[in-house]
């Protein structure tokens, strides 16, 4: 499931909820756009005993967009074999997607804080999303959070 709009903390982002375990998550917030080359981000994981957060995921206009990633993810419903990868430029996060019978997409999102720094560290949480439309709707909000600015 996912949600676009205020969240618990009043702040405009888009949340996505495991089906499987709703206290499995993921949240962007806090965007902001300095110039018109990039948008910056915040992404917040969540599952039971863990909470990690990147302050500020960079996508640039060159770079392969989430939403691509997710639409094409959307259009094949019917499903894949294997798993399908997407990343920031920094590597600070990345997305990998599996297909599972019944018709849903596990998305494992990881968060990565200088990826290239000496004893960084990241986290990652599965989502489980229904093939179609709940991966549909997630990749129409991820568009909507990342064209427009949010007050």
């Amino acid at each position: 499931m996912t949600s676009l709009g205020a969240d618990t903390d009043d702040e405009a982002g888009v949340t996505v909820r495991c089906q499987d375990n709703p206290s499995v998550g993921v949240t962007f917030r806090d965007r902001f756009s300095p110039d018109p080359d990039s948008v910056h981000y915040a992404v917040e994981l969540r599952a039971p005993g863990l909470t990690a957060r990147v302050d500020e995921v960079v996508a640039w206009i060159w770079d392969s967009d989430l939403t691509v990633f997710l639409e094409e993810l959307a259009a094949d419903y019917r499903g894949w074999d294997g798993a399908r990868s997407w990343y920031t430029n920094d590597r600070d996060l990345t997305v990998s997607a599996v297909f599972r019978s019944g018709g849903h997409v596990g998305l494992t999102w990881t968060v990565r804080p200088w990826p290239r720094a000496v004893g960084g560290w990241s986290a990652s949480v599965t989502t489980w999303l229904e093939a179609g439309e709940q991966m549909t709707a997630l990749a129409a909000d991820i568009r909507r959070f990342l064209a427009e600015e949010h007050q």
